[in-house]
């Protein structure tokens, strides 16, 4: 469900408010959990149909979980202790990077790839075209 919001609310930008519902059942035969997702999209409504804002929403999951959980993962992002200044973002950045480039260069194990680099130092340097 989609609501256009010209004229209904003083928020920059926003177009439309959009409602996701989702019944949620782990693998592990938990008791099933029910989710309602309100989000709001610059997308006027004949940009962005119903279907086509659930395809978005799904695709930031896609983001999440090619990007987001290596980070975590494979680089124990959360466990940083960089807080200075721009330092973070300039970590976030640079891990940001180092996983585009062992993606483009075809990996598909981040944390395998990261090994190799670690221990082939040339190849690794060979990533950013030297």
């Amino acid at each position: 469900m989609s609501v256009e919001l010209t004229g209904y609310i003083e928020f920059p930008h926003a177009r439309q408010v959009f409602c996701v519902e989702r019944i949620v059942q782990h693998l592990d035969g938990s008791p099933f959990r029910h989710e309602i997702i309100v989000g709001v999209t610059s997308l006027p409504p004949d940009r962005a149909s119903p279907e086509r804002l659930l395809a978005l929403n799904r695709g930031h999951w896609g983001i999440e979980n090619k990007l987001h959980w290596v980070r975590d993962v494979t680089f124990d992002e959360d466990r940083s202790q960089v807080r200075k200044g721009a330092a973070a973002q300039a970590m976030a950045s640079l891990r940001n990077l180092a996983i585009s480039l062992l993606r483009l260069a075809g990996a598909t194990n981040i944390a395998a790839a990261v090994r190799t680099c670690a221990a082939r130092v040339r190849r690794a340097v060979r990533l950013i075209g030297r």
